[in-house]
């Protein structure tokens, strides 16, 4: 059974803006670490392995200001991890072979929605700061 511990996108976006509406299309590279586990009935070995993975990620998303600090976005990305074989040591399927073999592909579809606060609203500068 595999688990995805952790994700990491590194990403460029390109979009258009227009009113109080952002839509964009981002593409880059992703990272993600994963666990694996595997049990056989029939000996009742079972066995875990982990590999951190590198891919291509493309998405796109769309962002809405509904006030002056307030936006909420909503995104789509798809995460292209490739195939790659994982090794179980502990589950023996093959005598020659110093555990199991296992030729696993992995995508990943993941869909984001956030709130967004700006500190400082449509052109009315950064963050209040004291000035000395």
């Amino acid at each position: 059974m595999p688990r995805v511990d952790g994700i990491g996108l590194f990403t460029g976006q390109w979009g258009f803006a227009w009113d109080t509406w952002l839509w964009y299309v981002k593409g880059g590279f992703a990272v993600t670490d994963n666990n694996f586990f595997v049990n056989n009935a029939a000996t009742g070995f079972a066995a875990s392995a982990s590999s951190t993975r590198w891919g291509g990620v493309i998405g796109t998303g769309i962002e809405w200001a509904f006030s002056p600090n307030w936006s909420v976005g909503f995104e789509y990305d798809h995460l292209f991890m490739g195939s790659k074989d994982t090794i179980f040591s502990g589950v023996i399927v093959d005598p020659l072979l110093n555990g199991s073999i296992n030729h696993i592909t992995q995508d990943v579809d993941m869909v984001t929605v956030r709130f967004n606060y700006r500190f400082g609203g449509y052109g009315y500068g950064g963050p209040v700061v004291a000035r000395y």
